[in-house]
């Protein structure tokens, strides 16, 4: 039976294709915007049975023109929270989810979206209700907006939806996204470029490196969306991050040790490693001041009420497999000798 998965050439939507042909799933139609070409490589080793720009996807799955669906997992959207076009945001993310979802509930056909943790602002509860959600950028509102209405539907809903709120989702595929990829992307490019890591400087009550967010593999954001997938009696809105608030400075160790050991070099703390000028400090941009989120951590508990017992990485975990992934992919493969 054929899945769907909008942005599938994305950082999350690939990793959704790569973990449904990992379950011998080959029937899928991948639906993206490539007018960045350069995404089409998260697709390149995977096997989908058909791919649709996201302009042509809409009218002929309204028209039901794709037969048996299982499920449509939506991940598609402009994820860039500093986005100031809010007319485009609005279209490309409220309007295009809302119009999706109600051609999902006509054909009863489950939807699982993402949206974001971005919805809940400042604040520093985040349980998923209404009096938490205080959205500081427009790319927060969208997904808030679409929320509202997924709530409006689920008490009378004709067949499953789930919107998961991702936090900071960091892991394999996501180079594409240039100044939105993860600070451990970003933390592994600048070990690499020019031996040292720099993170944003004190701002609000944080000091340099000790904002706080909730860092969660892509590979936990996968293990999640499969568990909906598998239980279409499962509806509502859930967080998804790893239950932890981290700082940003242990994300750029873990980054800075990976990569020391496979120098074979020791291990460093934060102390040593501030010492020799291998994590410095740069001033807090003024563009994010008053949009930028110090402290987010998901509070898990609706999710484990419905079921999901599976543990998440720490930071220093994934981002050790992660730094492994992206070293692998920059070394070519040997070449062979040739034969005598």
């Amino acid at each position: 039976m054929t899945i769907i998965v909008t942005g599938a050439a994305g950082f999350i939507g690939s990793n959704l294709v790569q973990a449904l042909n990992q379950r011998n799933e080959t029937e899928i139609i991948a639906v993206d915007d490539l007018s960045d070409g350069d995404k089409f490589c998260n697709l390149a080793d995977s096997d989908i049975a058909d791919y649709l720009d996201k302009d042509d996807f809409l009218q002929r799955f309204s028209r039901g023109e794709f037969g048996k669906v299982r499920a449509v997992l939506h991940q598609g959207a402009c994820s860039s929270t500093v986005e100031t076009d809010g007319r485009f945001m609005m279209d490309n993310n409220y309007r295009f989810s809302r119009d999706l979802l109600e051609s999902a509930q006509r054909q009863q056909i489950p939807l699982l979206y993402a949206s974001s943790a971005a919805v809940y602002g400042a604040e520093q509860d985040f349980h998923e209700q209404r009096e938490c959600e205080r959205p500081l950028n427009v790319y927060g509102y969208s997904k808030f907006l679409f929320d509202q209405q997924v709530r409006r539907q689920l008490s009378g809903s004709r067949s499953q939806i789930v919107g998961l709120r991702y936090f900071n989702v960091y892991g394999p595929r996501e180079q594409h996204k240039g100044a939105m990829a993860s600070v451990a992307l970003h933390c592994f490019n600048q070990y690499q470029a020019y031996g040292k890591v720099s993170l944003f400087g004190s701002y609000g009550d944080y000091p340099s490196g000790d904002h706080l967010r909730d860092f969660v593999s892509v590979d936990d954001v996968v293990r999640v969306n499969l568990f909906f997938l598998d239980r279409p009696q499962l509806s509502g809105i859930f967080n998804v991050g790893s239950g932890r608030a981290q700082a940003f400075n242990d994300v750029a160790l873990a980054v800075i040790n990976r990569l020391r050991e496979h120098q074979g070099l020791p291990q460093l703390t934060l102390e040593a490693a501030l010492l020799e000028g291998i994590l410095e400090y740069s001033e807090f941009p003024d563009h994010l001041r008053g949009k930028y989120q110090c402290y987010t951590c998901a509070d898990l508990g609706r999710l484990r009420n419905a079921g999901f017992e599976a543990a998440t990485l720490t930071v220093e975990q994934g981002v050790a497999r992660y730094c492994d992934w992206l070293q692998r992919i920059q070394s070519p493969p040997p070449r062979h000798a040739a034969a005598a």
